[in-house]
C-alpha cells in the first residue's frame, strides 16, 4: 500500500514549453530533501507537447490530463482532488523554486501554534532584471508599479535590478486585489507575516481548510481566484501568512500577458464579482465607481456575447475601428464561455463568518 504523501505540489500547465521543464526540474530537486512530497502536473489540453516531455523526463511525476482548457482554477482543483497530501502547494508552471522552498512554505502550518493557518504565501521574484524606463518609453511598454514608476526589462548582459513580484495579496479600498511589494527591490526588508491573501502561483494550502470553505472558484477561469478563496478562508476564521524564505522566480504573465483584451475583461469582471460576493458595501460601491465605463461595457458584452466582445478590442484593450473589427472577427480565438452572473456568484458564495478588520481591505488605491 502506498503511503499518503505529507504534501502535494500541484502545477497547472498550458503550453508551458521549456518554462515548465525548468519549473519541474527545480521542484524535483527540492522535493528530494523535503521528504514525502508528490508532484502532480495538471495539463489543460496543451498543444505544444510540454506535458508529454515532462512525463518522459520525470519518472515520479503524476500527470492529470484534461480534455479542454478550463482555466487555472479548474486545473488546480483537479490537481487538489487527485492529490493526497495534508498540504497542497501551488506553483506556477512558469516559475522556478529556489532550494529550501518546500520546507519554508510548509513550516508555518507545521509548527506548534500554526493549526489556524490555512494558507502560506511565499516571496516571488521576477525572473528577469529591470531598470527604470527611460524618457520616451511608450505607455504600453514595461511594468508599472503601484506608485506609477515604470520599469523595462534589460538584456542578459546588461546591468539591472532584481525586483519583487509578490509577497502575498492585498485588497484595496475599491476591491482591487494586487500583489504586495510589487516591483520593490529584492533586498527590501522582510514583509509582514500577516497578509490579506495568498498568491495562487506560490502558496501552500491546508486541505482541511479547503474541505471547510471549498476549492478555488473555477468559473472565474483566470485571475482573482486566489483573492476569492482568501476572502472565504479569512471570513471562516483562518489565518494567511507570508514565508520570507519560500522563494520562487517567476516569468511574469508568460501565459496570458497583461496588455491583452483577455486580461482586461477577466480581470475587471472577476474583481467586481469577488467584491460583490465578499466585501463590505463601502468597498463594493468604490469598486463600481472606479470601474471605467468602457471596461464595464466590455465585461457586459463578454457575458452576453463572448466571441464578439473579443473582436471589438485590440491586444492592448483599445476599441478597434470598424474595419479592424471585421478583420479581428476573422482571426478570433475563443476561450471557454465561463459566463457567471453576479447574482449566481453571490448566491454560491454568501458572506459567511465575521467581517474582516479594516487593515485587510483598506489599502489606499495609489
Amino acid at each position: 500500500m502506498t503511503a499518503r504523501p505529507a504534501a502535494s505540489v500541484v502545477v497547472v500547465n498550458w503550453n508551458g514549453g521549456d518554462l515548465l521543464q525548468d519549473c519541474l526540474r527545480s521542484l524535483a530537486a527540492d522535493a528530494e530533501g523535503a521528504g514525502g512530497v508528490e508532484i502532480v502536473l495538471v495539463d489543460n489540453a496543451s498543444e505544444d507537447g510540454s506535458a508529454e516531455v515532462a512525463q518522459r523526463t520525470f519518472d515520479s511525476l503524476r500527470v492529470v490530463q484534461r480534455q479542454r482548457n478550463e482555466g487555472f482554477a479548474a486545473g488546480a482543483n483537479a490537481g487538489i482532488r487527485a492529490s493526497g497530501g495534508e498540504f497542497v502547494v501551488l506553483v506556477n508552471n512558469d516559475a522556478r523554486v529556489e532550494p529550501g522552498f518546500l520546507a519554508a512554505i510548509l513550516e508555518p502550518m507545521r509548527r506548534p501554534g500554526g493549526e489556524d493557518v490555512a494558507a502560506v504565501t511565499g516571496r516571488v521574484l521576477l525572473a528577469d532584471r529591470y531598470r527604470p524606463a527611460p524618457a520616451g518609453t511608450g505607455p504600453d511598454e514595461g511594468l508599472v508599479g503601484h506608485d506609477g514608476s515604470r520599469w523595462v526589462r534589460v538584456g542578459p548582459d546588461e546591468a539591472g535590478h532584481r525586483l519583487l513580484n509578490s509577497t502575498g495579496n492585498l485588497m484595496t479600498r475599491s476591491g482591487n486585489g494586487r500583489d504586495r511589494d510589487w516591483l520593490s527591490p529584492e533586498d527590501s526588508p522582510p514583509a509582514a507575516v500577516d497578509v490579506f491573501g495568498f498568491n495562487g502561483g506560490c502558496a501552500a494550502l491546508r486541505r482541511s481548510a479547503l474541505d471547510q470553505v471549498g476549492l478555488l472558484e473555477a468559473r472565474l477561469f483566470m485571475y482573482f481566484e486566489d483573492t476569492d478563496l482568501s476572502w472565504r478562508l479569512r471570513r471562516a476564521g483562518w489565518r494567511i501568512v507570508h514565508a520570507h524564505g519560500a522563494v520562487t522566480q517567476h516569468q511574469h504573465a508568460a501565459s496570458s500577458g497583461t496588455a491583452t483584451a483577455f486580461f482586461q475583461i477577466h480581470n475587471t469582471r472577476n474583481r467586481l464579482l469577488v467584491a460583490l460576493a465578499q466585501a463590505p458595501w463601502p468597498v463594493i460601491l468604490r469598486a463600481l465607481a472606479r470601474t471605467p465605463g468602457i471596461d464595464a461595457a466590455l465585461v457586459y458584452c463578454w457575458q452576453r456575447w463572448p466571441g464578439w466582445s473579443h473582436a471589438l478590442i485590440d491586444e492592448a484593450g483599445r476599441p478597434l475601428p470598424l474595419l479592424e473589427t471585421f478583420r479581428a472577427l476573422a482571426r478570433e480565438v475563443r476561450v471557454p464561455e465561463f459566463r457567471l452572473g453576479f447574482a449566481q456568484y453571490a448566491k454560491d458564495h454568501p458572506k459567511i463568518g465575521k467581517p474582516l478588520s479594516d487593515e485587510f481591505y483598506l489599502t489606499p488605491d495609489v
